[in-house]
């Protein structure tokens, strides 16, 4: 139950349409759904915002879609569901409506491509091997109803490139700062900018890099004021916080 429908079960109420006792019975039995291996959060969105998350990892195919038609059932679109393999989604998708993704292996089923933030969300990277991480955080943002704006392989290596972008990243609400290696951009995007930064590392680098855990750190330790850093890879992460971020006084923009 998102909120506008929480207020229309109110609203009911106030007009004499239906009894409190009948809504209160409404709202007890749409909290959560149990199928028995999952329990399908439907106040997900009345609590936090947006809707319940699917991660795809380790769940079969019968079970996302058992999920899916749960929430389904309650008129929920944009359900994401994430790090979906492409056998998995070959299975979801001839039963669901769904827009897939191989390369962030990120699905959006029912997607509707509405916006609801008035802003701009800019997800920048290092690389191009760091597109899949960009594109799941880019996706997850775009299918919570956020603008994006993708600046990709503007890596420290080559100052320029950034600075060359300067005027996108400066009109962006949130960026969200992607790179593995020494994971120095986020803190070079942090100095250059007005708005909250979001910096994910990855685990693109050499052995040195320790798959990702020499960026986390050198983002954790950024001189940068106004970043903050998500776990290794967690672009889905990164994208829901900066969703959050944007959405923030949208009802009144």
């Amino acid at each position: 139950m998102e909120k506008q429908e929480m207020l229309a079960l109110l609203q009911q109420v106030k007009q004499g349409e239906l009894s409190p006792e009948d809504a209160v019975l409404r709202m007890k039995l749409e909290p959560f759904q149990d199928l028995g291996y999952a329990m399908v959060d439907h106040h997900r969105a009345l609590r936090q915002g947006a809707q319940e998350v699917i991660y795809g990892a380790g769940k079969t195919p019968e079970q996302i879609c058992g999920i899916l038609e749960a929430m389904e059932a309650r008129q929920a679109t944009d359900i994401l569901v994430t790090r979906l393999s492409e056998e998995a989604a070959a299975i979801v998708g001839a039963a669901h409506e769904m827009d897939y993704d191989p390369l962030c292996r990120l699905g959006v089923v029912k997607p509707t491509g509405r916006i609801t933030a008035p802003g701009t969300i800019a997800v920048v990277s290092g690389g191009t091997s760091d597109m899949p991480v960009c594109e799941e955080a880019a996706r997850t943002a775009e299918a919570m109803g956020n603008r994006v704006v993708r600046v990709y392989d503007v890596g420290v290596a080559g100052l320029h490139r950034l600075l060359a972008k300067l005027d996108i990243l400066m009109q962006a609400r949130v960026v969200i700062a992607v790179a593995g290696m020494e994971g120095a951009l986020a803190s070079v995007v942090g100095g250059l900018v007005d708005c909250p930064v979001i910096a994910v590392p990855t685990s693109v680098g050499y052995g040195a890099n320790f798959n990702g855990l020499s960026a986390l750190l050198s983002m954790l330790n950024s001189c940068a004021s106004g970043v903050s850093v998500v776990n290794i890879d967690n672009g889905f992460g990164a994208g829901y916080l900066a969703s959050m971020i944007n959405h923030m006084g949208a009802s009144e923009a």
